[in-house]
């Protein structure tokens, strides 16, 4: 969820120490000691702000915008406390409230703006936008016979936006065609589906892609898991939780409870006070408690998606594959402000079957300049599953089967940011009516060969980290004095090594780079799913779960069932 815009003038620094050192040092302005969560002490910090701010505002020299410096002060705390705890004005809550439930009023279409202008970045599959006939690259130029020019991604988005079953006339320029497209176009209900791609891969894997925890995520998986059951080919089931930053708890609950027996505990919260002691545990019957089940995992799974792989972990269900997730074992809730407003407010740990908490940070432990580490492994505790397995706490959920995923490197970083692959994928549509089926589409050395062609080397922007800090090196080594002829020749070497090639360097990577392009391509015929599809192919974590599917007893060994 996008929070405010932090103010970074220098105007409004002496509101923000204010208001964090009257709120949240042991003894606000007053030396005498006292305990700073007493009422008094409340009390006395809110009097001393509020007399601070009118004083501010009757004689600072220039005239203070009180909404702008209010909040600039509101977040400077709540910052202070953890990433999560947020204020949520009326104008944002309609942006929370559509992360929540997964539904808004509008035409059903993602936006994104380039160099001040705004474009379709992808309509979703069966919405209005998608009907109408807008594709992904039409550069929105006209609302309601208002020009966009200058509007930016937010004013364009909340006009594109507005209740169901009203009207708007959206006007494109689209690449590769003259002159501009009209399209009249009636606001629906728009449910963004959580579960964009599911299906059989690898002839006996039974995939389903979860990217959210929304009202409506446990009904997709419902569905998902009933019609891939009902096929006879399907072995396995992978539930692919990866980049999945989580959402609702009674939502990760629910799809827990679909591969458990009803009543299982899945977790605990615990908070300051009784109130926000809870257990929960699955209350309906589940759907198949015995069929292989894996979860897919990396560092952007957290929050609920943690919840539902850390549990299936702890009741020895299931089988995580991939890499350590982010931790976050916090929980929010929400509570109302004057004004319309409401503050989301951590109120509760949570604490799955085995005891464990898989917070990764500490937030009211920070070092003396008032940064947060990771807990290290060594100060994390042992726990144990169903099956007497060892897991920890305090870093998120350790994968069974790890997968080494490399780091994205600069030139690949530079094809998606800049939007060259967008940008091929957008002509490769125009010029193509069609491609047939998404599983049967590749990326050719043809198809490639127009990619490299289609990148201007004048306009492809590297970041040249190598040469940036061979230069600092051989700055450092004339400094010290290392600096001779056979030194010199050395560094010289290294730099034409180090010289960036851009046909060469496309050529290198051309694996990474051809799954990247086959997705955007596929999106523009098959959308979400079809970017899906090409992602899957060559996967090394579904490599790894075919691995375990196609190994008679691997799955069982690796959960130690039979051991109990």
């Amino acid at each position: 969820m996008t929070g405010i815009k932090r103010d970074k003038s220098g105007r409004w620094k002496v509101l923000i120490v204010a208001l964090t050192a009257l709120l949240l040092s042991p003894a606000g302005v007053h030396a005498e000691e006292e305990d700073a969560t007493s009422d008094m002490a409340i009390a006395r910090n809110l009097a001393v702000f509020n007399s601070l701010y009118k004083e501010l505002n009757t004689f600072y020299v220039d005239t203070i915008n009180a909404r702008k410096s209010i909040e600039t002060a509101i977040n400077a705390m709540l910052d202070d406390i953890d990433p999560y705890t947020e204020y949520i004005p009326a104008k944002q809550q309609e942006d929370f409230m559509t992360i929540s439930t997964g539904e808004y009023g509008g035409i059903g279409s993602v936006i994104m703006e380039r160099k001040g202008e705004v474009y379709i970045s992808e309509p979703y599959e069966g919405s209005p936008a998608a009907r109408a006939g807008l594709k992904a690259g039409d550069k929105i130029v006209m609302i309601d016979g208002d020009s966009v020019s200058g509007w930016g991604n937010k004013k364009v988005s909340e006009h594109l936006k507005g209740q169901p079953s009203t009207k708007l006339r959206v006007v494109v320029e689209r690449p590769y065609t003259e002159g501009t497209l009209t399209f009249d176009i009636t606001r629906e209900k728009i449910n963004v589906n959580p579960v964009p791609y599911y299906g059989v891969i690898r002839g006996n894997i039974g995939y389903i892609g979860l990217n959210t925890f929304s009202q409506k995520s446990a009904d997709a998986v419902r569905e998902a898991l009933t019609e891939l059951r009902a096929n006879k080919a399907v072995k396995m089931i992978a539930l692919d939780l990866r980049g999945n930053g989580g959402g609702l708890l009674e939502s990760a609950v629910q799809i827990v409870g679909m591969f458990v027996p009803k009543g299982t505990q899945v977790l605990q919260t615990r908070g300051r006070n009784k109130q926000q002691e809870k257990t929960y545990k699955t209350t309906q019957e589940p759907i198949d408690t015995e069929i292989p089940l894996v979860v897919m995992i990396d560092g952007g799974s957290a929050s609920s998606a943690e919840i539902v792989a850390g549990s299936l972990q702890d009741l020895d269900r299931a089988v995580r594959v991939g890499a350590r997730s982010f931790g976050k074992g916090l929980v929010q809730t929400t509570r109302t402000l004057p004004y319309e407003g409401l503050l989301k407010v951590t109120i509760s740990k949570y604490y799955i079957p085995s005891g464990r908490l898989i917070q990764a940070i500490d937030y009211s432990h920070r070092n003396p300049d008032g940064t947060v580490a990771r807990i290290p492994d060594s100060l994390t505790t042992v726990f144990h599953t169903a099956n007497g397995r060892e897991v920890r706490d305090g870093g998120g959920i350790t994968p069974d089967v790890k997968i080494d995923y490399p780091q994205i490197n600069r030139l690949i970083y530079n094809i998606i940011s800049d939007n060259w692959a967008f940008d091929f994928g957008t002509k490769y549509a125009a010029e193509h009516e069609s491609i047939g089926r998404a599983e049967d589409f590749e990326i050719t050395d043809s198809i490639y060969e127009q990619f490299k062609a289609s990148i201007d080397p004048t306009q492809f922007k590297y970041d040249k980290v190598c040469e940036e800090g061979l230069k600092s090196l051989r700055k450092v080594a004339e400094a010290e004095g290392y600096m001779n002829d056979s030194t010199k020749a050395q560094f010289d070497a290294l730099e034409k090594l180090l010289k960036h090639n851009l046909n060469h360097d496309l050529d290198v990577h051309r694996e990474e780079i051809a799954k990247i392009l086959a997705g955007e391509i596929l999106r523009r015929y098959y959308y979400q799913r079809g970017d899906a599809i090409a992602q899957l192919k060559g996967d090394e974590t579904v490599d790894a779960v075919e691995k375990i599917v196609n190994t008679p007893g691997e799955w069982e060994r690796i959960l130690c069932r039979g051991k109990r």
